[in-house]
C-alpha cells in the first residue's frame, strides 16, 4: 500500500481517550512521502475526517469524488495525530491540491507556524 501526502485512507483509531476521534474512519495523510516510505519510521501523521460541518480554518471542506469520500466532508485539523502504519486499512483516493493547501493553512495556524512559514528568512528557534 502506497501512502502519499493528501491520500485519503481508512484508519482504525481505537483505542482512544476523551474527545479524540474514534473508530474506523477516513483520515488524510499529511506526512512527507519520503519520510513515511522509509521503513525506519513506522508512524504516519493523519488528520481525521468527519461529515459534520465545521467552521473556520481548522475544518477545511473536502469534496467527494476522486478523494474516495462518499459525501462532502471536513478535515479535523485539531485532531491531528500520528498512528502506526498498521492501523491503515486501505487507501480511498487523493485530495485535490487546493484541499491539501487548505489543510496546510489549518496546520500552520494550529501548530503556530504561520509567521515562520511566511517569513522567507526565518529559521527554527534552537
Amino acid at each position: 500500500m502506497r501512502l502519499g501526502r493528501g491520500s485519503v485512507v481508512v484508519v482504525e483509531l481505537d483505542p482512544t481517550i476523551g474527545n479524540e476521534q474514534r473508530g474506523v474512519r477516513p483520515c488524510v495523510v499529511i506526512s512527507d512521502p519520503d519520510v513515511i516510505s522509509d521503513q525506519r519510521f513506522p508512524l504516519v501523521c493523519v488528520v481525521p475526517v468527519t461529515g459534520t460541518p465545521g467552521q473556520g480554518l481548522l475544518y477545511p471542506e473536502l469534496a467527494p469524488g476522486k478523494s474516495g469520500l462518499a459525501k462532502t466532508s471536513f478535515a479535523l485539523i485539531d485532531h491531528l495525530r500520528s498512528v502506526d502504519k498498521r492501523r491503515v486499512r486501505r487507501v480511498f483516493g487523493e485530495l485535490a491540491k487546493h484541499e491539501v493547501a487548505a489543510i496546510d493553512d489549518g496546520l500552520a495556524a494550529f501548530l503556530g507556524l504561520g509567521e515562520w512559514l511566511h517569513d522567507a528568512g526565518a529559521t527554527p528557534a534552537g
